[in-house]
């Protein structure tokens, strides 16, 4: 089975992000693969050792997205490739689709696995958008998943509840939290996971033009959400605190 799992290097979820001139910066900071695609490259290896093939990672980015492929290769997979986009000025979610398209369009997937969002954009749209370039199914936020041969049946979050699918391979499917706990690289994956192949590839060996994946939104602003306000203590008789809340929720919060 060829399994391959896009991934994103992003932000450590614990990192204190820090806005200049309308841009994060990055200097210092610690990276780290995006928490959902973890449960992806879990999956992905589940899936490998129960039904026998290959697991393949793939990052859109830069030279230095290299650590988090490293760390997916330590997990367990098989082979990693880097899709440099340096040559990319300004890159969003088609621009990412794009490029992941125009390297798996030469490639044998059965499934391709994903986070369902990053941490850092949130936008969720890279998975779904490459399964429709792809032309092939797509499931999102699933929670757990078994294969039969070609088929694959599904357990997805919808809002709270449960959906149930059936649906054949290829496929791409999208991780939520709670398909699995990922594990730990261990010491002997680490040492492995030196010697394991790293692909690096750029727009030329992708056969693309910049132009042609170049960014279709543009960031307007950046900004931190404000600093939660110091909460208020009502005191006195409960009937007065009922009648200050109230006021409060008028006047302050608006509310009610």
């Amino acid at each position: 089975m060829n399994i391959f799992v896009i991934l994103k290097r992003t932000f450590d979820t614990e990192e204190k992000i820090t806005i200049s001139n309308g841009r994060i910066q990055e200097d210092g900071a610690e990276f780290i693969i995006n928490p959902y695609d973890e449960y992806a490259v879990e999956e992905a290896l589940v899936l490998r050792d129960e039904h026998g093939g290959e697991v393949t990672v793939v990052t859109v980015g830069e030279e230095d997205a290299e650590k988090q492929l490293r760390t997916a290769l330590a997990m367990g997979a098989d082979k990693a490739v880097l899709i440099d986009r340096e040559e990319v000025e300004e890159s969003d979610p088609f621009t990412t689709a794009s490029l992941l398209h125009a390297y798996f369009k030469d490639q044998e997937v059965d499934i391709i696995l994903a986070g369902n969002v990053a941490v850092d954009g949130g936008s969720g749209q890279v998975g779904p958008r490459l399964a429709e370039l792809l032309d092939i199914a797509q499931v999102t936020t699933i929670t757990n998943i078994d294969v039969a041969g070609t088929t694959a049946t599904i357990v997805r979050d919808v809002e709270g509840d449960e959906e149930t699918v059936e649906v054949s391979l290829p496929l791409l499917v999208t991780a939520q939290q709670g398909l699995n706990d990922p594990r730990y690289p261990s010491l002997p994956g680490i040492m492995k996971a030196k010697k394991k192949p790293l692909e690096t590839l750029d727009l030329d060996d992708l056969e693309v033009e910049e132009e042609d994946v170049e960014a279709k939104t543009t960031t307007v602003e950046v900004f931190l959400p404000p600093e939660k306000q110091a909460g208020k203590k009502l005191e006195g008789e409960t009937a007065d605190q009922v009648r200050e809340l109230v006021s409060l929720l008028k006047s302050e919060a608006k509310v009610i």
